[in-house]
């Protein structure tokens, strides 16, 4: 039964998974407020089925990076959000729009917010380590300090950088840092989300075993024959290459990355082999689930911005997840 344990908590996160997918597909709020189920035709119904083919793409991408960097940093609490690489990578989307303006050009768009997200995404996660370090050893109180120092910075440089914007193109921006999930998604970035989610994937399931390693402490790691330097350098690239592409596509998108791991951790175990996979699942149900749900309520004016939505849900997740760490520091 424990052997079949991880395969049966895998197949009951896709089918939660593919339960977000039909709600987000056929569910859908008329303009007097009523919710309806329906399939409303070939043409509206394509912008549903790209909206979840974002939203899958971008939450498999958050919810590998999130387990792999739980492990890695053997911190419950580590994640792209948590860590500052989402903001990071915002950031350098930010400044890459003012320094276009600045010089006359077109803002970039589609594939070319890739370039400045994953620059403004491995410099964050770069200072994270950075600051973290204590005597060779990351220190884990330290690590989501600084993670936090780092992302209120970026998120700080964002907002100047929208505000010496000009206001014809500080519109764009503004709603695209709020985190967004695009019926008319650009082709580029969204194929460069999903071939980033399924690498990345990949590569946690296959290096499973050196995974499991790395959460043991570097000389245990070392004496059992990883070579935690590399894999440590390839995993952080694939883990800022996939928050980029995240970026790109939907904006800063928070805490899918750090509620993901944990719900398939509960259900499949600690084993990275499977684990890695079954956070994609989860961060792909998490993401079209909240983009089902912002769908459905009605503000009068409009949509929830889908940041919103998952802020909302993963701020209190991880004040709690931070308070049973927190006890177990001082324990």
């Amino acid at each position: 039964m424990m052997q079949r344990r991880p395969m049966i908590g895998l197949a009951l996160m896709a089918v939660a998974s593919c339960i977000a997918v039909a709600a987000r597909l056929l569910v859908v709020r008329t303009l007097d407020g009523s919710l309806v189920v329906g399939w409303p035709g070939p043409t509206l119904g394509q912008f549903r089925v790209d909206a979840v083919l974002v939203a899958c793409s971008a939450g498999a991408a958050l919810g590998a990076s999130g387990a792999i960097l739980q492990t890695l940093l053997r911190n419950p609490l580590a994640s792209p959000f948590v860590l500052g690489v989402t903001s990071g990578a915002g950031a350098g989307v930010a400044f890459a729009s003012l320094a276009a303006s600045i010089a006359g050009m077109a803002a970039p768009t589609g594939a070319a917010l890739g370039a400045p997200a994953l620059a403004g995404a491995l410099l964050a996660l770069g200072c994270v380590l950075l600051l973290s370090r204590r005597h060779g050893a990351l220190d884990p109180i330290t690590l989501i300090l600084g993670g936090v120092i780092v992302g209120a910075i970026a998120s700080a440089g964002s907002t100047v950088a929208e505000a010496l914007l000009p206001p014809e193109r500080r519109g764009l921006l503004t709603g695209w840092l709020f985190g967004r999930i695009p019926e008319v998604p650009d082709m580029g970035s969204l194929a460069a989300c999903a071939a980033a989610a399924l690498g990345l994937t990949g590569l946690g399931a296959a290096w499973g075993n050196r995974l499991d390693g790395a959460a043991l402490s570097d000389d245990e790691a070392r004496s059992i024959g990883i070579a935690l330097g590399p894999m440590r350098t390839a995993m952080f690239i694939g883990c800022g290459v996939a928050t980029a592409a995240t970026v790109a596509l939907c904006g800063p998108i928070a805490f899918v990355g750090l509620l993901a791991p944990h719900c398939a951790r509960a259900l499949v175990g600690a084993r990275n082999r499977i684990l890695v996979p079954a956070a994609a699942v989860a961060g792909a149900g998490l993401l079209t689930a909240a983009d089902a749900l912002r769908q459905w309520i009605d503000i009068g004016g409009g949509r929830l911005p889908l940041g919103a939505v998952t802020a909302v849900f993963g701020g209190v997740a991880f004040l709690v997840l931070l308070r049973r760490t927190a006890a177990g520091w001082m324990a």
